[in-house]
Parts: C-alpha cells; structure tokens; sequence
C-alpha cells in the first residue's frame, strides 16, 4: 500500500514538471504578469578560509573571503574584491553593491581580508591577496570559476594592492602559502582612488597635511617598517626610499601587466589625486593598456561611487577584459 502510495505521489510530480502540464487558469480578479529573466539568482558563501597565516599574536590565523556566486552552470570568470581601510584595516563586508552588480553580471565575486599594519608590514599584505587568486584557481570546479579569466578590483589601500597584484603578475616574487602550483596573475585590474608611491600620499595637498605623511605615525609608514615599540623601525616612510620603491606598483611593470581601469575624485582629501595619475602615466609609457577617469565631485569614497554611470564603466571595463576578449 505504502509502495503504490508513493508511485502515485511520483506520477503527480512527473507530471507537474512535464511540458504538457496545464499551468491554471489567472482568476478574474488577479492580474498576470510576465517576467523576462534577465539576471542569475546570487548565493552567499561566507567566511571561505583561503589560507591561514602567522600574525602577531596568533602562530596560524584563517584569512577568509566571502563568495557571490550567480547560479549558472557554465564555468563564470571571476573578481577578486580587495577592500580599502588606510592599511590598518580590511573588512570584507564593504563594497556590497558594487560587489553585487558585479555578480548580477556573471562573475563569481570574492571579497577578501587581508594582514594590516601595524601587525604586519609589506609585503605580507600583498602575499594575502595573491593566496587568495590562487585559491580560487585551486577550487575552481567547486565555484564553477573559469581559472583563465580572473580580475581584481579595490578602492584606496585595496586599489594599492589590486595595482600591485596587477604589476607584478609576470613575477612569482610576492607568491607564498598554499597552492604554489596555481598562478597568481589577474587578466584585469580596477584602482579607485589608490596609492601608488608610498612616499607622496599627500603630494597634492597643503604643506602641514604632507608633513603628516612624513611621520612614523604615518599608516604608509607603519605598513613599510612596522612599530617600533613592537620590534618594528622608527623613522618615516622618507627614511626608507629602497623600501618605498620595492613597494611600488611602477617598479614592475612589464609586457605581463594586464589592462588597468583607474579611477580618482576630483574631491579626495585622503590620497592624492595624482597617486592614480602617475601610475596611469608610467602603464601608458611601457605600452599597457591603461584608462583614467577623473570623477568629478567625488571624495575617497562616498556615494558617487555607486551611482551607476561608475558601475557601468566598471562593469564595461571587466566585460572588456574577461568576457569580451574570449
């Protein structure tokens, strides 16, 4: 009795799914309503551990991502998101909109965490961000991740290191951690409002905000050498110019530089606007494609950087790039 129960619950459902069911008739007083789908559904994998490290205080820390994966079946290229923070923070709750959107249009988008000044120094920081490249390539059947086609994006001390990724992606010198056999190389690279030269943040503002910027209290300081009090080195970032230069995308730039989208607010009191000017200078004069908007109105950060004519460019830019170009 029980077996024919369940045959006949399964013939009901079989033909539910059949092409020939009937859908029922719209009552009189209920209006139908045709829906064209246009976007994937996105699902949410949280606190993804992409490595785990040794930082002040903890012999093995878990560096994790958040995941916005679109629910489709074909392998989808990905973004890796580097959030800002003025290298001594790096929430990967930020950026949801522009994460969002990102994924609305088929990319598998990762938010990442990364070490922070003054616990850890460059390029520590920059390592987190290749671990977490690679770990996508390493798990890309799992979220059905195209490994040939993977971009960064970041504003502020985010758009530093999504800039430093990019550069140095012809080289393995920043690559340490897990899944070696994996590359670390990004197709694409968005900057907004970025540093490039650790040692003119302030270039373009009054004289007393530059003499800030030369203090061992500077945060680029602080993520060059460290705290002195806690085994680091005193002194400002002026006091390091090897350093500084090791840790400028401009230094490595070469043929193996992919294709940048810089953006900077007319209106930044935070870094200067001709960070992201010198480095699109320097991408132009080695021959990389490199683009530059100058939004006018705009602060570091702020609303105008998700009204859509921004995430349109953004999202032009990255089809471009990773979509496109296939």
């Amino acid at each position: 009795m029980k077996r024919t129960l369940l045959a006949l619950a399964l013939a009901a459902c079989c033909c539910a799914a059949c092409p020939a069911f009937a859908a029922p008739s719209v009552p009189a007083d209920s209006q139908p309503l045709s829906v064209a789908v246009t976007r994937p559904q996105i699902k949410l994998i949280s606190d993804v551990v992409f490595e785990q490290v040794p930082t002040r205080g903890y012999e093995n820390r878990a560096m994790k991502m958040d995941l916005l994966v679109p629910q489709v079946q074909e392998p989808m290229p990905a973004i890796v998101f580097v959030t800002g923070g003025g290298f001594i923070n790096a929430n990967k709750d930020s950026y949801i909109q522009e994460r969002l959107r990102l994924a609305e249009e088929g990319y598998v988008t990762a938010s990442i965490e990364y070490r922070v000044a003054p616990t850890a120094t460059f390029p520590e920081p920059l390592q987190d961000v290749k671990a977490a490249v690679r770990y996508l390539r390493a798990h890309a059947e799992q979220f059905r991740i195209d490994p040939d086609r993977i971009g960064i994006f970041g504003g502020s001390a985010g758009g530093y290191l999504a800039a430093m990724a990019g550069t140095t992606s012809g080289t393995r010198r920043f690559d340490a951690g897990d899944h070696l056999d994996q590359s670390s190389a990004v197709q694409a690279v968005v900057d907004l409002y970025g540093v490039s030269d650790l040692t003119s943040i302030g270039a373009d503002y009054a004289p007393e905000v530059q003499a800030l910027h030369r203090t061992s209290g500077a945060t680029e300081a602080l993520w060059l050498k460290g705290s002195p009090v806690f085994d680091g080195r005193a002194g400002g970032v002026q006091d390091y110019p090897e350093e500084a230069e090791a840790a400028n995308p401009l230094h490595y730039i070469s043929e193996t530089t992919p294709p940048f989208l810089l953006m900077h607010g007319d209106r930044d009191t935070v870094v200067s606007p001709s960070q992201t000017e010198i480095l699109h200078q320097a991408l132009r004069a080695k021959g990389v494609d490199s683009t530059r908007y100058v939004v006018q109105g705009a602060a570091h950060g702020g609303v105008y950087w998700v009204q859509p004519e921004i995430l349109e460019i953004i999202v032009d830019f990255f089809n471009a790039h990773l979509k496109d170009a296939r």
